[in-house]
């Protein structure tokens, strides 16, 4: 069988005879073929081309490029990887520049060569192939913010290269997330993929300090500023300097020091506890929080201003049960490093204990689980480690495989697919078979299938 029968050319050109002659010059393909702009759209969502061949006069103009160059912007608003290949008249060589200069990945002037077309179709299929693979390479490819991070939930994913794009600025990036979701992983993540990586990463829970010593904690002090202020000692803004101070909880911030950190934001100098001249500090501001800062604002607890100078860069870390995957992986991840440290490096979870751990929801997070396995390789008997040993309620069985069966939940995906598209066009089932890119017969099929009417 031929390969090339395996990749879509999608051939746009309004002339029926040129349409055939293309299409019949070009038979190693599997082409489809569309005569004007709304039918190539519908072709484009059927059958997805990763190459078009295009007339840029089409109609209702076809003396004119606009309908052309409507179509080609709408393409590669679609999927910017497709490759167009733009057929023009002899003198019309600067719409052909422009449409390049747009993205059209070549052009060709009327009458062509049919070998040279197809040579440079199969160029095009070729770098199609290449561009997917390497994305499909770099998707495998752990993040470097990802090191201390267990995941292969793609929200997790997305949220660590997030933290790689804004590493390299010095904006400040708000954490916000239950207890236990890895908030300090992601900030030392961060610290360790920016320009500051040499530097200190300085981290101090703002709830965890009484509030009378948490402003000499944060500013420092002079000495002799209090009773036992013995010595200068600086605090942790100064400390983290040139480096990246994160600061936990800062929804526990108390309000007396809310206006001084703001002051610290905007004007980056600080002064210590009994001081009375103001210190330069660059620092890298990370905070974190499992509170609702807005409704804080709202209540009177939390600065409002504050707030916005925190928030310019704002990630919202999914709890353990939202991660696809994650809890029986990090399951697996613990035993291993606890067993190793209890001298028992062969111990495994049962399917028993995997499936326990899957339905569990998980209220303490990846915090949660990390007690709960290193407890269960402490007090299992044998190497294999039970449910009853992870002390959770035992899965049900016949649910846990039902939620991996692949065949119910493309059926599930497919009917709540159908049936936004068929609400969409206002049960119109030609117009909802070109949203969803199928033939008028397939969505037929599909509805009886899926119960659908």
């Amino acid at each position: 069988m031929n390969t090339e029968k395996n990749r879509c050319l999608l051939i746009v050109e309004d002339d029926p005879a040129l349409q055939k002659q293309i299409k019949w010059s070009l038979d190693k393909f599997e082409s489809a073929t569309a005569s004007d702009r709304e039918s190539a759209l519908v072709q484009l969502r059927r059958h997805v081309p990763a190459v078009v061949t295009m007339d840029l006069g089409l109609p209702p103009d076809p003396d004119s490029v606009s309908e052309g160059f409507k179509l080609l912007e709408q393409i590669l608003a679609i999927d910017p990887d497709t490759k167009v290949i733009v057929l023009t008249g002899q003198n019309d060589q600067a719409n052909a520049l422009r449409a390049v200069a747009l993205g059209a990945y070549d052009f060709f002037a009327k009458p062509f060569e049919p070998e040279l077309l197809s040579l440079t179709i199969d160029r095009a299929f070729r770098l199609v192939e290449l561009q997917r693979e390497n994305r499909r390479l770099r998707e495998l490819q752990q993040p470097d913010a990802l090191k201390g991070l267990i995941s292969r939930d793609p929200e997790m994913m997305r949220i660590c290269r997030t933290i790689e794009k804004v590493a390299s600025s010095n904006a400040t990036v708000m954490l916000l997330g239950e207890s236990g979701t890895g908030k300090e992983v992601l900030a030392r993540g961060l610290h360790q993929s920016s320009g500051r990586r040499t530097e200190k990463f300085v981290a101090i829970n703002c709830a965890a300090i009484p509030e009378n010593l948490l402003e000499s904690e944060l500013f420092g002090y002079e000495k002799g500023a209090f009773t036992g202020a013995a010595k200068t000692t600086l605090g942790k803004i100064e400390l983290a300097s040139g480096g990246t101070l994160m600061l936990d909880e800062i929804g526990d911030l108390p309000v007396s020091l809310q206006a001084k950190l703001l002051r610290f934001l905007q004007e980056r100098t600080i002064e210590r506890v009994g001081g009375r001249h103001e210190i330069p500090v660059d620092v890298r501001i990370v905070c974190a929080t499992h509170q609702d800062l807005k409704a804080l604002s709202k209540e009177g607890r939390f600065r409002e201003d504050l707030y916005y100078r925190l928030a310019e860069i704002v990630i919202n870390i999914p709890p353990l049960r939202s991660r696809i995957g994650d809890a029986a992986l990090l399951a697996h991840a613990f035993v291993k490093r606890f067993s190793q440290e209890q001298n028992r490096s062969s111990m495994i979870l049962s399917e028993g204990a995997v499936r326990a751990v899957e339905a569990h929801a998980w209220p303490g997070n990846i915090r949660e689980l990390e007690n709960c396995v290193k407890r269960a390789t402490i007090m299992a008997d044998g190497n294999v480690i039970t449910g009853d040993d992870i002390g959770l309620a035992p899965a049900d069985a016949s649910a846990a495989e039902e939620s991996l069966d692949l065949r119910a939940a493309r059926d599930a995906a497919e009917k709540k697919t159908i049936i936004a598209a068929l609400g969409r066009v206002d049960g119109n089932i030609v117009k909802a078979a070109e949203l969803l890119g199928v033939s008028r017969p397939t969505l037929y099929d599909l509805m009886h299938r899926l119960g659908l009417k």
